[in-house]
């Protein structure tokens, strides 16, 4: 989950010719008419993401968390994930959007503020108590981070036999059935290495992985990072699918806003160690707030 250490460079504009920066206005006008455009044929085709009955359950909350290495990393952080919501955690590089999973999985601690799971503060949690809590959660790592030496089944069962009891038929039956949610063959794949199959296949691999133990949580690093439009909208379609089918709290780190915009119940927009936005993908494509509109049209 390696984050660049780059921090907010120059977009090149502000020193540009006026007509360059009009045309970058323009550009950047044409993006965010064409997400909204594609948010309303969105929502018109499939819906947001249901509303639960009543009110929902908090799963994750992170309030006023701050977090410091050699430099100040996050300040004053809040923010909370609903049962069933997706929550994308987007901004610049090195902004900090990894460590927000890393302190979520208790990977981290924060120097100061809270994170809960399900109305618990893990930060005092020991490593023992840690592990359990992690028991809720699936991680889906850039990359997909197979075991290379592993096959497709050996991967996908690999969660299953470090943390259950199940028998060998219990396994292959859970692992057929996540490679077939994710919409894989699980007959022809299961038997093949990680290095057989294409970006896209792999990720799916690592999403059925990561729905091995049927988590309440799914944490994606990147999920689309490296892959061609048309598997970026397979594994778009998928964190959707998780949510709608099996009511999966999601938090997404990812730079692709195109894919952000279809999959987002919020977006947690970071910037200089704070959220700057938190609200849904239309009131962020909507806003008029002058960092936003760059951020977008960057």
């Amino acid at each position: 989950m390696s984050e660049s250490d780059e921090g907010r460079g120059s977009t090149g504009l502000d020193d540009a010719p006026p007509a360059q920066r009009r045309e970058g206005d323009r550009k950047s006008q044409a993006v965010r008419r064409a997400i909204r455009s594609e948010l309303e044929t969105d929502a018109s085709e499939a819906g947001r993401p249901e509303e639960r009955p009543g009110q929902p359950k908090p799963v994750i909350e992170l309030s006023n968390v701050s977090l410091s290495f050699d430099v100040p990393i996050l300040e004053d952080v809040s923010f909370t994930a609903h049962e069933g919501e997706t929550i994308a955690v987007v901004g610049e590089s090195g902004t900090g959007k990894s460590t927000i999973l890393k302190l979520i999985l208790r990977l981290l601690v924060p120097d100061r503020g809270m994170v809960c799971i399900d109305d618990e503060d893990i930060t005092d949690l020991s490593f023992e108590e840690a592990l359990k809590v992690r028991q809720k959660m699936g991680m889906v790592f850039q990359g997909a981070a197979l075991f290379d030496s592993m096959t497709v089944f050996e991967n996908v069962a690999y969660p299953l036999r470090e943390h259950t009891h199940m028998s060998e038929d219990e396994i292959e039956q859970r692992v057929r059935e996540k490679l077939e949610f994710v919409d894989l063959d699980a007959d022809r794949v299961m038997e093949q290495m990680p290095a057989e199959l294409s970006g896209g296949m792999r990720k799916r691999v690592g999403i059925a992985r990561g729905m091995a133990n049927n988590p309440e949580i799914m944490l994606y690093d990147e999920p689309t990072s490296g892959l061609d439009p048309l598997t970026t909208g397979t594994i778009t379609r998928l964190i959707r699918k998780l949510q709608k089918e099996l009511g999966v709290t999601s938090i997404v780190v990812s730079h692709d806003m195109r894919s952000v915009s279809r999959m987002a119940s919020k977006i947690a927009l970071l910037h200089e160690r704070h959220i700057v936005f938190f609200g849904e993908p239309e009131e962020m494509f909507a806003s008029e707030d002058p960092y936003i509109r760059e951020f977008l049209g960057g």
